[in-house]
């Protein structure tokens, strides 16, 4: 039960904490509350809890958003702004996230060259910057269960194009996993698993055997009785 020596994590072709950013892009109501290709509860929870595992992890993290300085949108929505109150966020006009300089060099300032990706909508403000990014050599991973589109066709057609130009679909939950990738970092564990389970309300069971695994675990005391 010996894990091989951890990778270079900078090198790794996998995900890891210091070769991968998250970029998240136009988490606002609008956007939202019109995203037709899933549950809005479900989009919310899932983008959320993509940043608190971000924040586990301390990936770099680019909060973007489209005409808020104009009046025309309201800003990022609370859940998620609670999570990344300290994350800085940059306003944009451009539909297209890889068109506004500001953004652009923040996310190049990361130095990393795999970028996470959830943006709304999937057709639009996910597409355009992930095929720009791509065309730049970056590899990008979109979020498919934290991204919504206008409607399931649009969603799913953006989808088959990024996918089509070189883009890894992924998940929030393999996210997580390919970040953490062995039970024995004893450094972001704990955080990794509070994360799924806070997502997961129905896996107390989880907690419980974790509970029971630490309890048999556990050396007896000489003279101890056992039942």
């Amino acid at each position: 039960m010996t894990s091989l020596p951890m990778r270079d994590p900078m090198k790794d072709h996998l995900l890891t904490s210091k070769n991968a950013a998250l970029v998240l892009i136009d988490y606002q109501p609008l956007q939202i509350y019109t995203v037709k290709s899933m549950n809005s509860g479900d989009l919310i929870n899932n983008v959320v809890t993509l940043a608190r595992l971000a924040k586990v992890f301390e990936l770099p993290i680019i909060l973007t958003t489209v005409n808020v300085s104009t009046g025309v949108n309201p800003d990022t929505i609370p859940q998620l702004k609670e999570v990344l109150s300290d994350v800085k966020s940059y306003d944009r006009t451009s539909i297209n996230t890889w068109e506004d300089k500001e953004t652009v060099a923040a996310i190049k300032a990361t130095g990393r060259r795999k970028l996470i990706i959830g943006a709304l909508w999937t057709e639009a403000c996910l597409l355009f910057p992930t095929l720009d990014a791509l065309k730049e050599g970056y590899e990008v991973y979109p979020v498919v269960d934290a991204l919504g589109g206008t409607t399931p066709v649009a969603h799913e057609t953006a989808l088959h194009r990024v996918s089509q130009a070189g883009a890894q679909l992924v998940t929030w939950n393999s996210v997580a996993c390919e970040l953490q990738r062995d039970w024995a970092r004893k450094e972001t564990v704990n955080g990794f698993l509070q994360t799924v389970i806070d997502q997961n309300r129905d896996w107390g069971w989880f907690e419980e055997l974790r509970g029971a695994g630490k309890r048999s675990a556990a050396p007896v005391a000489a003279g101890a009785r056992t039942r």
